[in-house]
């Protein structure tokens, strides 16, 4: 009499194969939602630095709008002053040490005066592109800006309001 004592080897090459097809098919919609994730985290953050330039407008008028090192704030408990807003999170204002946060890199660029009208435009862009499919950018008109695609960050006030309105 004989015994079955396991999986053939056909078998066992016939579940690995099920395997690996099903894997090729989650993989990629994994990665795609990943990135979904990225570029909604990058708008909420683009949302939160505006909230902080506001905030800290209203808080050191004669200064004007702050670059992100003054909208955060290290030290805890953190102490409100110019230099140190405590406005935003520190992880997004020193841009979690180079490495971006969830993958984008951020920046804040304050720029007229007292006489000329205090402005601001920040940018967000993907350090890759397996991190997100668009760069954001935002100025003092509190309307977040897209462009779909690696193009080069606004390097102006200017080029921000170019950029296309966001629906978020």
């Amino acid at each position: 009499m004989r015994r079955n004592r396991g999986f053939s080897l056909i078998e066992l090459l016939i579940v690995v194969a099920i395997i690996l097809t099903i894997a090729a098919i989650a993989i990629p919609n994994l990665l795609r939602a990943r990135m979904a994730a990225d570029d909604a985290a990058a708008a909420r953050n683009e949302h939160t630095i505006m909230s902080g330039e506001i905030g800290y407008y209203a808080a050191y008028p004669q200064v004007g709008y702050g670059t992100l090192a003054q909208l955060g704030g290290a030290a805890t408990p953190c102490v409100p002053a110019i230099g140190q807003g405590c406005l935003i999170d520190n992880d997004l204002a020193t841009n979690s040490g180079g490495n971006g946060k969830s993958g984008f890199n951020y920046a804040a660029t304050s720029g007229g005066t007292a006489i000329t009208g205090y402005t601001y435009y920040t940018t967000a862009a993907p350090i890759s592109n397996l991190y997100g499919t668009r760069e954001y950018c935002a100025a003092d008109d509190g309307i977040l800006r897209v462009q779909v695609g690696f193009a080069a960050a606004p390097g102006s006030y200017a080029a921000c309001l170019l950029w296309t309105p966001s629906q978020n």
